[in-house]
């Protein structure tokens, strides 16, 4: 039975990653239509047609590939221009034609074609995709932070390691031990400082190294304990920026206890921005990450819990959380959305890449256009026209290809030897 949870909330779990991306293009779709740019086509997915209707000028539909999605505007480029024939040129000419025979002199003429528009326009544009999925992501974190909370560590001491090496036949004690401290302590201060979170005392112990440690204590029955100064330790541990390197840093030896407790948005929006920095390190090692993948499936090593994953094991790892025994029903829930809110707010970074064909291509053209433009004038010479995006697409597709490529290699080793994170 349990097996069948899983599927199916795998399944499902792919089916809500569908309608984040359809909301992604509908972030590009509402001011597109807004502002007047013509739009045609409104596709989820690529490859064959599955189903397809027709309002007014726009085409609507589903295609077989559910591995993205697609808003067509009309005039992504601007006109071909004269100029020295050379093999880009010769390039970004033959992108340029593919899409001119689609627009008409009327079209032209109507102004709404997307290179018409104002750069703050088509700024709006091509940031409100990103926009939508940080918006989802937000909305989803809020609703687990608030209707479920999260468990966080308290400065009540859970469990005391008094080794270091508890298998070892001579004890080397850490720092707690040494220290005396006992389960059922609440920590007050390190070194004279008072610490009011598990937080900010972690934090201090990790900075602390191995300097001196004197800890205040409030011990149930006997209120404020000062224990003795004792020597600290340093230990290695995984580097929370970069959780494929390993840190030296300040070790005490004790586990907190944990408290459910509502988040608020602010604290939600702080640990989004934490999030963001950790994401945007993961896209920049992907490639080679993608590669430490490949070598593992070709080996048969075991898959690497941090390793990139697919929206192919995204949905997996979902499943496991809805069928794993050991986890309260409110549990799941809650980290079946989270998991969705954070691949939403991976999607929006992700698109932000300053390259075509994701949005940030489009939004740094935009943006170079609009300095050029404004430089031109500054100087007293002619406007110099739109940027020609048709001219990077040499650029988009070798990114496009490499991106076709990766997402191909993960969904292999995803399904070879799933990611498994319970």
């Amino acid at each position: 039975m349990s097996t069948v949870w899983q599927i199916g909330a795998a399944v499902i779990f792919f089916a809500l990653i569908l309608v984040s991306v359809g909301l992604h293009e509908l972030g590009h779709f509402i001011p597109s239509k807004l502002f007047g740019v013509k739009v045609t086509q409104f596709f989820i997915g690529f490859g064959k047609n599955l189903w397809k209707t027709r309002r007014g000028e726009t085409e609507y539909g589903v295609k077989l590939i559910p591995l993205g999605g697609y808003v067509q505007l009309v005039g992504m480029y601007p006109p071909q221009r004269p100029g020295k024939d050379t093999r880009l040129k010769r390039l970004a000419d033959s992108a340029r034609a593919a899409e001119w025979e689609r627009i008409s002199p009327a079209d032209v003429a109507s102004g709404r074609l997307f290179y018409q528009r104002p750069i703050w326009q088509r700024l709006i544009v091509m940031a409100s995709g990103v926009a939508m999925n940080l918006l989802v992501a937000f909305l989803l974190f809020s609703g687990v932070n608030l209707g479920y909370g999260q468990y966080q560590p308290q400065l009540t001491v859970q469990t005391v390691q008094a080794c270091l090496d508890p298998t070892a036949a001579i004890c080397q004690a850490t720092p707690a031990g040494a220290a005396g401290l006992a389960p059922g302590d609440r920590l007050i201060s390190l070194n004279g400082l008072a610490h009011d979170s598990w937080d900010d005392f972690s934090n201090a112990i990790r900075s602390n190294a191995d300097g001196p440690v004197a800890l205040v204590v409030d011990r149930p029955g006997r209120g404020l304990v000062e224990l003795p100064t004792v020597p600290g330790q340093l230990r290695q541990t995984v580097d929370p920026q970069d959780p494929g390197r390993t840190v030296a840093v300040g070790f005490l030896g004790v586990s907190p206890t944990y408290e459910r407790v509502a988040v608020g948005p602010l604290t939600t929006l702080s640990e989004m921005g934490q999030m963001v920095r950790l994401a945007v390190g993961a896209l920049i090692d992907l490639p080679v990450s993608t590669v430490e993948t490949v070598i593992d499936l070709v080996t048969g090593a075991p898959r690497d819990e941090n390793s990139p994953i697919s929206v192919v094991g995204a949905s997996i790892v979902a499943g496991q959380v809805v069928a794993a025994p050991g986890l309260e029903t409110g549990s799941k829930v809650a980290l079946y959305l989270h998991l969705l809110a954070q691949l939403n707010l991976f999607v929006a970074i992700f698109n932000l890449v300053p390259l075509l064909p994701f949005d940030g291509g489009h939004i740094a053209a935009a943006i170079f256009e609009g300095l050029r433009r404004a430089w031109s004038k500054l100087r007293g010479r002619p406007d110099p026209g739109p940027a020609d995006t048709a001219k990077l697409m040499p650029v988009a597709w070798v990114v496009g290809g490499a991106l076709v490529l990766v997402f191909l290699v993960l969904i292999v080793a995803d399904i070879v030897s799933p990611v498994s994170l319970l």
